[in-house]
């Protein structure tokens, strides 16, 4: 099953994305902020990266855009709750080369639609 790098500061939610996407028959694997992530793609690769916007340096932004020049067919969804910004950041995230985006929070059936559809194992 496909391997996945999830990049979020809040080690509560990885966890539960861990458990939601383990549960499904992925391999997961995790970093707290983007310079561990993108060590750990570079190191171990992974088929899909889930990554929150905002995350210690480099930020999610900086994560996808670095990951887009490297690797540009990498899948990559990004994640964010907004917080009080009214900026559509999801929107910059996929102009940055991010193949999805999602709001948070989201159940466990949008998040396994959107990596089995962008895995090609159906979804949207």
């Amino acid at each position: 099953m496909a391997r996945i790098l999830v990049i979020d500061d809040d080690a509560l939610l990885r966890g539960a994305i861990r458990v939601v996407l383990e549960s499904a028959g992925y391999e997961v694997i995790e970093a707290g902020d983007g310079g561990a992530g993108l060590r750990l793609y570079r190191e171990q690769g992974a088929e899909l990266l889930l990554v929150d916007l905002f995350i210690p340096e480099p930020d999610g932004l900086e994560v996808i855009r670095t990951v887009r020049a490297e690797v540009p067919g990498a899948k990559i969804i990004a994640m964010s709750g907004g917080g009080s910004l009214k900026l559509d950041l999801l929107a910059a995230a996929e102009a940055f080369g991010a193949s999805l985006a999602l709001w948070k929070p989201f159940v466990p059936s949008v998040l396994l639609a959107a990596v089995g559809g962008l895995l090609g194992e159906g979804g949207p």
